[in-house]
């Protein structure tokens, strides 16, 4: 697969990580599924412990994507008692200073949209087109079998990694999207998945709509000397 961007230069593994974002508005140009092929291809070399490969995929779009959408809106309007999660998204009890990063990175994106916090009916609004995939024309379901453990979702979460990669090298952009498994029961049956399966995140697909503020605003990260203790150099 050609690794080129819109200047014609390859992209290297670092410009990739740099590019890498959670685009939250996508344009409605289609996507080949020949390239998708590719990505696909090129991500079965993600390592996983004892080469289980525990990670399985639905790819969908047009009606089948649309089925879905459908599904999960239908639940949305039961409230929470519409609620099916799979895991806890969040651990409970979650205390800094891991709790001021997701709520500053929450601000910070109505910030980007000028939604006050007393909007509460903007606010929904935004929250409400994360099950719209934020209009992507592709979305992709991440699952594997209730056998597979911890060690195993870590497997997965890189052959993720290794696919958004790679994605942004095709230039596409993509949207990982644990909030789907709240749902998880809904969206399971919809796909055709039975109960040994668990749902793990979905991950929207297309070309980003570079336009739109909500694709622009900065997301930061800590430096290395929070994240790294350093021993014996």
């Amino acid at each position: 697969m050609p690794a080129t961007d819109n200047q014609g230069a390859d992209i290297g593994v670092t410009q990739a990580l740099h590019r890498r974002r959670s685009v939250r508005a996508f344009t409605d140009r289609a996507v080949d599924p020949a390239l998708l092929r590719d990505i696909f291809n090129a991500a079965q070399r993600a390592p996983s412990g004892g080469n289980l490969q525990p990670w399985q995929a639905v790819v969908l779009t047009g009606p089948p994507w649309q089925a879905v959408k459908d599904a999960v809106a239908g639940r949305i309007a039961m409230g929470r008692e519409g609620y099916q999660p799979e895991y806890d998204i969040y651990p409970k009890g979650l205390v800094d200073p891991w709790e001021s990063r997701r709520f500053g990175v929450g601000e910070a994106l109505y910030g980007a949209l000028e939604i006050p916090r007393e909007d509460k009916k903007a606010r929904l609004a935004q929250f409400m087109d994360n099950y719209r995939g934020f209009g992507a024309p592709v979305m992709l379901f991440l699952h594997c079998s209730r056998i597979m453990g911890p060690p195993q979702w870590a497997d997965m979460g890189m052959w993720m990694q290794s696919v958004m990669l790679l994605l942004v090298e095709a230039g596409l952009a993509s949207c990982p999207q644990e909030c789907w498994a709240m749902y998880g029961e809904t969206v399971r049956k919809t796909l055709g998945l039975d109960d040994g399966q668990i749902l793990f995140s979905g991950l929207a697909i297309g070309y980003a709509d570079a336009t739109q503020p909500v694709n622009q605003w900065p997301v930061p990260r800590v430096g290395i000397d929070e994240a790294i203790e350093w021993q014996g150099f």
